[in-house]
C-alpha cells in the first residue's frame, strides 16, 4: 500500500511540475514586434497589445485583422505584443482607444496582458476593447479580464471572445474556425470605429 501511495504522490508531482513549467513557459512575455497601419496623422490613435502564444498565432492574426480594419476607418492603429510595447514607452496620452488581447491559460487571461492593463495610468479615461482567445472555455478568463479592464477604465465598449478549436459561429461550420475568428474581429472592429470615429 505505501509503495503505491508513494507511485501516486511521485506521478501527482511530476504532472505538477510539468504543469506549473508549462504555466510558466506560456506565461512570460515574448516577443518583440511592432507594426503600424493607417495614416500617422489621422485624427485618431489606437493601440492594439498581446502577448504572443508560443503555440498558435491566433492572438497575432485577430489583432492584426482588427488593426487593418481600424486603418480602413482612418483610424491610426499601433499593434504590438507586450514586450514590445513596454520597450517602447510609448506615450500614453497618444491613444485614444486601447485593444487588449488576452490568451487563456488555467482558466484566467494570460499574466503580462492583465498586468499590462493596470499599469496604464492614463486608461481611466480612454475607450477600450477587450478580446479573449481560448481553445473553447473562456467564460471565466473573459469575467476575470473584464473586472481588471473595469477597474481602469470608464469606458470598456466591447468584450468579446474568439476560440481556436470550439466553433466561432455554428452557421459557418463548413468554415475553417480561425479565419471566422479573423472575419469576427474585423466586424469587432468596425464596430469599434463607427463609435470613435465623429
Amino acid at each position: 500500500m505505501k509503495k503505491l501511495f508513494r507511485t501516486m504522490l511521485i506521478i501527482a508531482i511530476v504532472i505538477l511540475a510539468i504543469w506549473i513549467g508549462l504555466t510558466i513557459w506560456v506565461e512570460i512575455p515574448k516577443g518583440n514586434t511592432i507594426t503600424h497601419l493607417g495614416e500617422q496623422n489621422a485624427p485618431q490613435k489606437a493601440l492594439i497589445v498581446y502577448n504572443p502564444d508560443p503555440l498558435y498565432n491566433l492572438d497575432e492574426q485577430v489583432c492584426n485583422a482588427f488593426a487593418q480594419e481600424l486603418a480602413q476607418h482612418n483610424i491610426y492603429t499601433t499593434v504590438a505584443t507586450i514586450k514590445a510595447s513596454r520597450e517602447a514607452h510609448f506615450n500614453e496620452k497618444d491613444f485614444d482607444l486601447y485593444v487588449f488581447c488576452a490568451n487563456t491559460y488555467n482558466w484566467r487571461p494570460d499574466w503580462p496582458t492583465n498586468y499590462f492593463v493596470k499599469e496604464i495610468t492614463e486608461l481611466k479615461n480612454k475607450k477600450a476593447v477587450a478580446i479573449t482567445l481560448g481553445s473553447g472555455s473562456t467564460a471565466a478568463s473573459k469575467a476575470a479580464f473584464e473586472k481588471t479592464i473595469n477597474k481602469h477604465c470608464n469606458n470598456l465598449l466591447f468584450s468579446e471572445t474568439y476560440w481556436l478549436m470550439r466553433p466561432n459561429d455554428e452557421e459557418r461550420m463548413k468554415e475553417k474556425n480561425v479565419l471566422v475568428a479573423i472575419d469576427q474581429a474585423k466586424s469587432l472592429a468596425k464596430k469599434t470605429a463607427a463609435i470613435i470615429t465623429p
